[in-house]
């Protein structure tokens, strides 16, 4: 089997499950693991480099509002490299390349690959995803012993939040842009609740959403948690820099008090595949201060 791979999270699963080998063009955002940084790259971005996040903003709304891809698509090599199955998305134009860009791509071609769109919305659906491509890749055991591993870690981080039982939870913001803010949506509400904070703004399943800042100071979260697509934890701490001498940002509460938190988004968080388990127990110590650990 020969499998392109258009999404980071479908790439980190593939090689999660073992199936990394199978892997033979992947998109320029497939950085994890290391290994999947030495396949073929058949995407590219749309977008000019070295734009600040309200430039990002203006021209992310430009093209897609224009119906125009956010991404370039090598067609030509895709067809050199004859995939059996394309693993792709279409839960977001902005996070990759779409489904119905890569139908187009490969409708021409004299055999068409198998394409597989992993869309989750939810822990649950991220789990049954790395399922999915276990089955899809005759590696159904290693997906089964790598969830029977990540449920073990959400059963060690449900431990620690029951052990601060008698504790207030935080009233968390998260905030997947800055500028303008957007509340981090999908599966992150719930992470924030398995890592024992409250979500102020969105609901488990609901999309990432613009919001006002308006909207943010009358959440009044106890505390932020910054995790801008595309950024790790470092390019996190970067964004924030760039507002702390905005008045809106410095009338929050949380701001105030020094509870904001830049996080590896990439790895962590936007990304839907094991690593949101990571992403949780970050939470977690964050929440309670200390990091869950699995007794020995």
């Amino acid at each position: 089997m020969r499998i392109v791979s258009l999404v980071p999270n479908g790439t980190e699963i593939l090689f999660a499950v073992g199936a990394g080998e199978l892997v033979v063009g992947v998109s320029h955002e497939c950085d994890f693991p290391e290994e999947a940084r030495a396949r073929p790259i058949l995407t590219g971005s749309a977008l000019t480099p070295g734009m600040t996040a309200a430039e990002v903003d203006a021209a992310v709304s430009a093209q897609v509002g224009s119906g125009a891809s956010l991404y370039t698509l090598d067609e030509g090599r895709i067809a050199e490299l004859a995939p059996d199955v394309i693993v792709t998305q279409q839960l977001c134009p902005v996070c990759a390349v779409s489904t119905e860009q890569v139908e187009g791509a490969v409708r021409p071609l004299p055999r068409c690959p198998e394409v597989v769109s992993l869309d989750p919305k939810s822990l649950a659906d991220v789990f049954a995803d790395v399922r999915r491509v276990g089955e899809l890749t005759g590696r159904a055991d290693r997906a089964g012993a790598l969830l029977e591993g990540l449920q073990v870690r959400l059963d060690v981080v449900r431990a620690t939040v029951a052990g601060n039982a008698g504790k207030p939870r935080p009233r968390v913001l998260a905030l997947e842009w800055l500028d303008p803010p957007f509340a981090g949506g999908h599966w992150v509400p719930e992470m924030i609740a398995h890592a024992g904070g409250e979500d102020v703004i969105a609901r488990p399943g609901d999309p990432s959403a613009r919001l006002t800042w308006e909207q943010v100071a009358a959440a009044d979260p106890d505390v932020i948690v910054v995790m801008p697509c595309g950024f790790d934890e470092a390019g996190a701490g970067a964004q924030i820099e760039t507002m702390a001498a905005r008045p809106e940002w410095q009338s929050l509460r949380a701001v105030r008090a020094g509870r904001v938190h830049p996080v590896d988004a990439n790895g962590c968080f936007s990304r839907p595949g094991p690593r949101l388990v990571d992403g949780i127990e970050r939470l977690a110590a964050i929440f309670h201060g200390e990091p869950p650990r699995i007794s020995s």
